[in-house]
């Protein structure tokens, strides 16, 4: 800044203060002053310090508008440069950095998908290759054997089919989607709550222990409701998709459960042999546990899909399937057995002989059903009679 004793200092700070009521309007910038651009406002002043001096005769008429202070301001003015603060935590946002190319089996137009599109509709038409034409079944666990195929030993898992019947089909007009509700097993009537047991009720079927819910791709998938189903639904030699619930370990460290390698057994290492160490690993303002970080706690008790296994043998008078391989859960677990996913599906003969069948074992399903419906009404408006007198 200047001296506050130079009299052009003073003279200078005069006339800018003269300025400040000058006209938006007087922007004769004719004999406008070459003043130096650089430098800061020390520089400024000394510019207009100079043209103050200078004779009248070689001074210019009026000072440039863009040179004139701004009105005070009753508001105080916000500072230009606002402290940092040190902020911790996972920053979001929006980025200028380009997005992350990604494989071609994620782009759909390349990949033979149709495009990506909102609605019931395109879910279902992406999904419609990976969706079983048929329903599955529930079937319990009875444990392993094993057979001769040929010089080759092979294991095998037994499931055994308990009263499997069709209690329900969802549409794709009234749920959204296809779908068979399949029941199995049998449950005491005291041990079912009221609205259920009028579900059961209305349809024929004595309650059943177990209920699943199969997807189907299409119409042709959905099965009369209280028909049967017996083990020649399935074919020897095809492939199945098996779903259990696999046998609960209890609490368990990193090494049980994730495989962890462990830590040192020496070289300074103390009582923590089997720990899992560090769990943070971010840094700076991010410092966090990430989500689905493998860490301590119970193992096991979780659904596990067995695909592709093959179908060994069906007998309808034991009324089991022998599949090969292993299937996740203990003996009497409750799995769910469907068409493999990633397999061709079973040949079209075999699946018409397959419904055919299942319908001549059910011929007047449809008469019973009728029946169980108007029982189901009268049952219900007797019961509603008695709780109004009542």
């Amino acid at each position: 800044m200047l001296a506050g004793n130079s009299p052009g200092a003073a003279k200078a700070l005069q006339y800018l203060s003269l300025t400040q009521n000058l006209s938006p309007l007087s922007t004769d910038l004719t004999h406008r002053p070459q003043y130096p651009t650089h430098g800061g406002p020390i520089a400024l002043l000394d510019s207009v310090t100079a043209a103050v001096d200078t004779p009248p005769s070689k001074m210019p008429p009026r000072l440039p508008i863009r040179l004139a202070l701004p009105r005070p301001c009753a508001v105080a003015a916000r500072p230009l440069l606002l402290p940092l603060t040190a902020t911790r935590g996972v920053k979001y946002g929006w980025t200028t950095a380009p997005p992350r190319n990604k494989h071609k089996r994620f782009n759909q137009p390349s990949s033979g998908l149709p495009a990506l599109t909102n609605g019931p509709a395109a879910a279902l038409k992406r999904r419609e290759n990976t969706t079983p034409l048929r329903s599955g079944v529930l079937a319990t666990k009875k444990g392993m054997t094993s057979v001769f195929v040929g010089k080759t030993r092979v294991p095998c898992t037994v499931l055994q089919l308990d009263q499997v019947q069709v209690v329900a089909n969802k549409t794709r007009q009234k749920n959204g989607y296809w779908a068979v509700q399949i029941g199995a097993g049998s449950r005491d009537g005291r041990n079912v709550t009221s609205p259920l047991l009028g579900y059961y009720e209305a349809k024929g079927i004595a309650p059943k222990a177990e209920l699943a819910e199969f997807k189907v791709r299409n119409e042709s998938g959905l099965l009369p409701v209280g028909v049967q189903i017996l083990p020649d639904w399935f074919k020897k030699g095809q492939y199945v998709d098996v779903k259990g619930r696999s046998r609960g370990m209890g609490f368990a460290g990193g090494m049980k459960r994730h495989g962890f390698s462990g830590q040192e057994a020496s070289h300074g290492n103390s009582k923590n042999h089997r720990t899992i160490g560090t769990t943070g690993p971010s840094q700076g303002s991010g410092s966090r546990v990430m989500p689905g970080k493998k860490m301590p706690g119970r193992m096991g008790n979780e659904f596990v899909t067995v695909q592709n296994l093959k179908v060994m043998m069906v007998d309808n008078d034991l009324g089991i399937v022998l599949v090969g391989g292993p299937i996740a859960g203990p003996k009497g677990r409750v799995v769910r057995l469907q068409d493999a996913k990633k397999r061709k599906a079973p040949p079209q003969p075999h699946r018409e002989a397959a419904l055919a069948t299942l319908l001549e074992r059910n011929p007047d399903h449809e008469v019973k059903l009728q029946e169980a419906r108007e029982r189901h009404l009268q049952l219900k408006n007797e019961r509603e009679t008695a709780q109004l007198q009542d």
